[in-house]
């Protein structure tokens, strides 16, 4: 075997196949009619009949969303978790899809206690002393709602509910897993390796399949779990026009790429460190982008500027920041599969499904 001398070798003449895909995408669901206080005052006069705009009236709505979440869980014979401060959620759901054989279903709800935006009425006075309430937006620490669940396009994901008006949400998906539902739906043999590819009968096949994905299945799951899961809005309010609708808080991008052999992947990142880097194999190393960076003032530069390479132990991985864009090179598989993984944090909307 001849081996690759520098990483356009190990990526044109070491590739078995690769993929592209949408990764893991981190999404707000929200009623946008209901993010300012002019928005709320409408409800609270139009949907409540209120004579008076106060966020006091809004705590029967969260009790009843509350009662509902519960009663869910209760009927449904569905486990409840109480997330302790620190915990991660992601393994937690980890250790219980062992024991999920469902094609679909809830796995699992879980509460914690997080910092959410809110509406709370102040007290204000006229000039002749009179007071006179007034809606604010405010900040919080609120129970949050997890919904951790598995569906038969998407496998696992979650949707989790701020319990205090106007609820707003977090869906959390993972394109390559919906990729590999797609893919055996369609027949296409494959060997799966947690949220990648690890063998694929037909690449081009896979490749069509993660091209397809986007606002329209998005917009769908949402839509369908909404329609199952407890709503804190009645259909009355939906009927009124008070839909959630969703937009991109982060998004990764992923590249797969399986080299032939495990060689093939140190080799990579050996020629990594070598092309940027003449002091040896650090553990870690940063780079620091050749660009002005203004730290003070009302045109202050966002986000980091750097490269690291970090070789801790045997798995090396590269890390590139620059302002709200990072992107990580690293391997699975025991160095068999290269993985380019590029995030995006910046709030955006999700294109129309219409």
């Amino acid at each position: 075997m001849t081996v690759a001398r520098t990483v356009a070798d190990v990526l044109t003449e070491h590739t078995s196949f690769e993929v592209e895909c949408i990764d893991r995408m981190y999404l707000n669901v929200y009623q946008p009619s209901l993010q300012y206080a002019a928005g709320i005052v409408g409800y609270l006069r139009r949907r409540l009949e209120l004579p008076i705009a106060s966020t006091a009236p809004l705590a029967k709505i969260s009790d009843r969303f509350t009662r509902a979440v519960h009663r869910f869980a209760e009927t449904e014979g569905i486990a409840w978790v109480d997330f302790a401060k620190g915990q991660r959620k992601d393994d937690v759901m980890a250790e219980r899809l062992k024991d999920f054989t469902a094609s679909e279903g809830v796995v699992f709800i879980g509460r914690a206690q997080e910092k959410n935006t809110v509406f709370r009425t102040e007290k204000r006075r006229r000039p002749d002393g009179s007071t006179y309430p007034w809606i604010v937006k405010s900040t919080g620490v609120i129970n949050q709602y997890y919904f951790y669940c598995v569906d038969s396009d998407f496998g696992p994901f979650f949707l989790k509910f701020c319990s205090y008006f106007p609820y707003t949400g977090k869906l959390c998906i993972n394109g390559n897993h919906w990729a590999q539902c797609q893919a055996a739906k369609a027949g296409i043999g494959f060997t799966a390796m947690d949220n990648a590819f690890a063998a694929v009968d037909d690449p081009a096949a896979l490749q069509k399949i993660c091209d397809r994905l986007g606002p329209v299945q998005i917009q769908a799951l949402l839509d369908k779990w909404l329609a199952i899961l407890p709503n804190p809005f009645t259909e009355a309010d939906t009927d009124a026009g008070y839909r959630y609708q969703l937009s991109i808080l982060q998004a990764e991008f992923s590249l797969t790429q399986m080299l032939d052999n495990p060689v093939s992947g140190r080799v990579f990142f050996e020629q990594v460190i070598r092309d940027n880097l003449d002091i040896g194999r650090p553990d870690q190393v940063s780079l620091i982008f050749d660009r002005r960076i203004v730290r003070h003032g009302p045109h202050r530069t966002p986000g980091r500027f750097r490269t690291r390479v970090i070789t801790d132990g045997v798995t090396p991985s590269l890390h590139v920041n620059y302002k709200n864009t990072s992107v990580k090179q690293y391997h699975k598989l025991r160095h068999e599969v290269a993985r380019c993984e590029r995030t995006r944090s910046q709030e955006g909307r999700l294109m129309s499904v219409a």
